[in-house]
């Protein structure tokens, strides 16, 4: 273990760095991790450490974990906003079809009516024919 004490001036406290070199296990580790993540802006991307210092490679493991599951999340709320964009097509797409068909509701509706309309009118019409025809059929049997 290396202690180092120094003051940096004469009224402020003193400050204490110690680290070993003895244990150097998670400074291998550190040689696996990528340096950087493509999609992760520069700003985020995680500093390389200091291999000396065992919590510097701890901080740097830990920021490298951070930086991995933000890009993941990045990831799933690209893909739920591409998944969102798509739904919102969809119910537009929904929404004119449901309003095509209650304009064809409505127009079938007007042309029932119009064709009982029709109906009535094309009944009283042979109702009328008929009768007018009758007599003229009497007359023409009797002469």
């Amino acid at each position: 273990m290396i202690t180092s004490t120094r003051r940096v001036s004469p009224d402020k406290s003193e400050v204490r760095i110690a680290f070993s070199l003895e244990d150097t296990a998670d400074v291998k580790d550190v040689a696996d991790i990528p340096q950087t993540l493509p999609d992760l802006e520069q700003r985020l991307q995680p500093v390389p450490p200091c291999v000396s210092l065992r919590e510097s490679v701890q901080v740097h493991k830990e920021h490298c974990r951070m930086a991995r599951e933000f890009h993941q999340v990045k990831h799933e709320i690209a893909a739920i906003e591409d998944r969102k964009r798509q739904l919102l097509a969809e119910l537009v797409e929904d929404e004119k079809v449901a309003m095509e068909i209650a304009r064809l509701e409505e127009e079938f509706l007007r042309l029932t009516e119009e064709n009982r309309t029709l109906m009535t009118v094309h009944n009283e019409c042979a109702q009328q024919l008929e009768r007018l025809c009758l007599p003229n059929q009497t007359r023409q049997d009797s002469s």
